[in-house]
């Protein structure tokens, strides 16, 4: 199992310069790889502090030489997939073949869909997905585009692919018990997954515990299994445990359960940085 560092991109992470010198610390004290959330905003009054994800990752990947990196997770809904290809093609050939995209539906939709006039709705989001990633797969790939969909009609072809072959790995997120992510991972190269807490009142419920969206190694367990009947194997497959500050017992539980990365989050209190850079100095729980 290999570990990563999970920061978000608001707060005190807002400052760009702070995520590159976590993405820097890592790398230099041994991390595998570095992931940053990628929101336009996460509160209703829209004063908190956000860094653009992308330009961040640009920064990431000049001035390290070894992670892997990415966006967990890049709402593909809110981008034009043409657009979003050639940013991976860029960030994937500034670092020689490490980035990794994460996809999902992106939350919360009031925020970061309703409020610039873009559909909200969960279908919407998911049809703009599905066909973001029908049109991104094959540009990755080098080939030209032909696609004529609900959402968009694209002919086109463009250059240079990515320089990982046959593409950039995609990770899809998955919400639990909801179960159209895990069909949707299944078809791609990994998953991210997460659960509804039973509390939850909305997205952006601040008296949610972020430990309480974590899966135990009993869940994950059991949707490996389903992953594993879904593709009929699990080859070459990422599944990613999550958490913070967890004792060794527990990541040796979610390696046997399947995981193959270790999604470690950071604290996205205001004022948690300092705190945050001497956890991730310390290296990864190996």
């Amino acid at each position: 199992m290999r570990y990563a560092v999970y920061a978000p991109n608001f707060n005190d992470y807002g400052a760009p310069s702070r995520l590159v010198e976590l993405a820097c610390a890592a790398e230099e004290a041994g991390w595998d790889g570095f992931f940053v959330w990628d929101h336009l905003a996460f509160e209703p009054d829209g004063r908190l502090p956000v860094a653009d994800a992308t330009v961040v990752l640009a920064a990431v990947a000049q001035a390290t030489t070894r992670l892997r990196f990415g966006a967990m997770i890049t709402p593909v809904a809110r981008r034009r997939p043409w657009k979003l290809f050639k940013e991976l093609a860029t960030l994937d050939h500034l670092s020689a073949g490490r980035v990794t995209l994460g996809v999902g539906l992106g939350e919360p939709p009031e925020l970061e869909f309703a409020a610039f006039g873009e559909p909200a709705g969960g279908r919407e989001r998911a049809a703009r997905l599905d066909e973001g990633l029908a049109i991104l797969d094959p540009l990755m790939r080098g080939e030209a585009v032909t696609h004529h969909g609900a959402c968009y009609d694209v002919e086109t072809r463009l250059a240079p692919p990515t320089l990982q072959r046959p593409r950039v790995p995609v990770w899809v997120a998955a919400t639990l018990p909801a179960r159209a992510g895990v069909r949707r991972a299944a078809r791609w190269d990994g998953i991210f997954p997460l659960q509804v807490p039973a509390t939850l009142n909305s997205a952006v419920d601040t008296a949610i515990e972020w430990r309480e969206w974590w899966l135990d190694a009993d869940a994950l367990a059991r949707l490996t299994a389903e992953l594993a009947t879904l593709r009929g194997n699990l080859d070459g497959f990422d599944v990613v445990a999550s958490g913070h500050a967890e004792p060794p017992a527990t990541h040796a539980a979610m390696a046997a359960a399947g995981a193959t990365w270790w999604m470690e989050w950071m604290d996205t209190a205001p004022g948690s940085f300092a705190d945050a850079l001497a956890h991730v100095t310390r290296g990864p729980p190996r």
